[in-house]
């Protein structure tokens, strides 16, 4: 049995193979913006040539695929999205557009300069249906067929790509909007894209699941489309087994699934990696983690605490508010290719924007002219120009050279004192990124371990580390992969809500049974239908609760069926310690009631990831030595030991300044740490 993951990034399509005996090998290809499924199938066609078989025998054997991608976040920042209407109930047309307020997420609603937010779908092609639900679900309006039929004539006639239907209190009785989402299939078939709200985010709040299902819409055609496109090739080749694609809230389901629910495929990718940071953290021993995921495009940084990974429904992308369970990071232009450029003030700055995969940096010879980061780390001396991905890109450092006059020269620095500047700027950049995450949640980094992955992480973690007084720094195994390899630990599944307002004290326990029996049935039935069986099903039940009176809601688990006054009171114990571990107070004397009901509904995991332990050696690693090289510390040029990455062994201590060159990283160990190679094949840098 062979299982793939293929992680397609902004710059670098990554590739990891397990075998059947559970052996991992790693690929990567560069992205293809004009058709990401190029990059995809070149990753698949180097493990077959690896596997030195025909690819078509190759990719028959393979029984499952699991797929992260950002094309659904560009799609939606570069605003390529498809053109929406919109079906709501009557005298709601503008809450997509009044947004509680809103005018833009970074500044002030009060502020009479920023201008008025402009909607996916313009009020022209937002329409009106004579419906109406009241929030206990009962059908105040049936469906007024003649409203539904007279817009849908007007959205055909302005050949809308897809049909977006959020009618109110839907997640109460979807009776009307399934009515309207049939017609709509019924009418246009496969030309149009067609989502409802109560098949998005049945929960209560219109203007969150109105956006989110707009959103959803907006990005569904292409999402629809791309995996189309992506089944019929993999079949053409003859593959047999399951596509499986990383959901924006750390599980992955069918492609079937992630077609109905496009919206689902934000961060689809990056998603993976805290999971990748919570395997190496179990096997490290390490509970508390700030993991970032540095690429050639972008930094994701997130917090585990306490080995949990971190969720939330509070997210913004862009201009638009998804409400759908995210894992919770955050995201900046700060990656190897991204560029420097001077601004109007005359001062160097790095990013957001970036050389992306074509042209790419200047080093690579692909027609890039402006400095990178990848330029900056080459004058540097940090990355090998002769085996840059095991040496299938030889890189030009003198077209680094020359990229960087274009910031060295205003300045008047030298290119070496240019690429410096923009290491420690970037750096700076990624560190305030972690702050974010960390010290002003109230956290404290020192507490944590900072674990770095992605091509570009290894060159810049120690310097980050060093930056925010954090002491250890683990480099871990496939790091360059660090997204790809999070998948093969992601758990198979989908999580399932349902609005349920009452306060604790008034509790229905039979109803309560009711809901989450609807849930698992549901889930059952999605299971049955991506041809998995349901005695596998494992299910993980919680509740959003907060204070009465309260804004914002806390998740807490519930621990099986609550069957008495008892477990109530329990249940609410349980959130007022949550509440104080957050907040350091609770409200003890204040009600506490129950907003949103979850189930989150996995499988058993067709295997455990392990990794394959390396050769113990002794403390030297003189065996591993490969070169010296001269580069850049601080104001020195130093020659630094450069050690070959396939040839350490567990317990190899490596003090700094040293390079490790991996096939599809570099480490660079600062003279202030030293590094310790564990019998993962992870590196552990400590600040001495």
């Amino acid at each position: 049995m062979i299982g793939i993951t293929i992680d397609v990034g902004g710059t670098f399509t990554d590739c990891l193979v397990m075998d059947g005996e559970g052996r991992l090998s790693q690929f990567k290809a560069s992205t293809t913006p004009e058709d990401r499924g190029k990059g995809f199938m070149e990753c698949i066609r180097k493990a077959a040539h690896a596997a030195q078989m025909d690819i078509r025998d190759f990719v028959g054997r393979v029984d499952y695929i699991i797929h992260g991608t950002t094309m659904a976040t560009n799609a939606l920042l570069t605003e390529q999205g498809a053109k929406v209407g919109m079906l709501t109930t009557d005298g709601f047309r503008d809450e997509l557009e009044i947004r509680r307020g809103f005018k833009n997420i970074r500044t002030s609603m009060y502020n009479l300069a920023v201008p008025p937010y402009k909607p996916l779908v313009p009020r022209y092609l937002r329409l009106l249906v004579g419906e109406r639900t009241l929030y206990t679900g009962e059908i105040e309006k049936p469906v007024d067929i003649a409203s539904v039929n007279a817009a849908l004539d007007k959205l055909e006639a302005e050949k809308v790509q897809a049909i977006a239907i959020c009618f109110l209190h839907s997640y109460a009785n979807p009776e009307n909007e399934t009515l309207v989402a049939d017609i709509c299939r019924k009418r246009f078939k496969d030309k149009v894209y067609v989502t409802a709200s109560h098949e998005i985010l049945p929960v209560s709040g219109e203007y969150e699941r109105f956006s989110t299902t707009v959103v959803s819409a907006y990005i569904g055609p292409i999402v629809s489309d791309y995996l189309f496109s992506l089944e019929k090739r993999l079949a053409d080749m003859g593959f047999k087994g399951s596509l499986m694609m990383v959901r924006s809230d750390g599980l992955v389901q069918s492609a079937e699934h992630s077609r109905r629910q496009a919206v689902t495929l934000i961060n689809s990718g990056p998603a993976a990696a805290p999971t990748a940071a919570h395997f190496f953290g179990r096997m490290l021993g390490q509970e508390n983690l700030i993991s970032i995921d540095m690429g050639g495009t972008s930094l994701d940084a997130s917090l585990i605490r306490k080995g949990d990974i971190p969720t939330t429904t509070e997210s913004w992308v862009g201009d638009e508010r998804v409400a759908i369970k995210m894992v919770d990071m955050h995201s900046i232009g700060a990656g190897g290719g991204s560029l420097g450029w001077i601004d109007s003030l005359g001062l160097l700055r790095v990013g957001p924007q970036s050389a992306g995969a074509d042209p790419g940096p200047a080093c690579y010879g692909r027609g890039g002219e402006r400095p990178t980061v990848t330029d900056a780390n080459v004058l540097l001396g940090y990355i090998p120009t002769d085996y840059f991905l095991g040496g299938e890109i030889t890189l030009d450092a003198e077209r680094s050279r020359q990229a960087m006059r274009k910031v060295a020269e205003p300045l008047k620095l030298t290119e070496a004192q240019a690429a410096q500047a923009m290491f420690k700027i970037v750096n700076s950049l990624m560190a305030d990124q972690v702050i974010e995450q960390s010290t002003k949640r109230g956290y404290d980094v020192r507490d944590f371990a900072l674990i770095v992955g992605g091509g570009a992480g290894g060159a810049h973690g120690a310097s980050i580390a060093e930056l925010l007084g954090i002491p250890t720094v683990i480099i871990p195994k496939y790091a360059a992969l660090y997204s790809a390899l999070g998948m093969f630990a992601m758990d198979e599944g989908r999580e399932y809500s349902r609005s349920f307002m009452v306060r604790a004290d008034k509790l229905d326990l039979k109803q309560l049974a009711s809901l989450f029996q609807g849930l698992t049935d549901q889930a059952v039935a999605d299971l049955r239908e991506s041809h998995v069986d349901a005695s596998e099903l494992i299910s993980n039940r919680t509740a959003q609760m907060r204070y009465v009176g309260q804004f914002h809601e806390i998740e807490v688990p519930l621990p099986g069926e609550l069957k008495s006054a008892e477990d109530v009171q329990a249940l609410q114990e349980a959130f007022h310690a949550r509440h104080k571990e957050l907040y350091t107070f609770d409200l003890r004397g204040r009600g506490v009631e129950f907003r949103i009901l979850s189930l989150r509904a996995t499988v058993k995991r067709r295997r455990e990831l392990t990794l394959v332990p390396l050769a113990r050696g002794q403390a030297d690693p003189k065996a591993a030595l490969k070169r010296t090289r001269s580069c850049l510390f601080n104001d020195d040029w130093i020659e630094t030991p450069c050690y070959d990455g396939a040839k350490l062994l567990a317990g190899n201590l490596i003090p700094g300044p040293a390079i490790i060159e991996e096939e599809a990283t570099t480490i660079v160990i600062p003279e202030t740490f030293i590094c310790s190679v564990d019998a993962s094949g992870s590196y552990l840098l400590k600040r001495r």
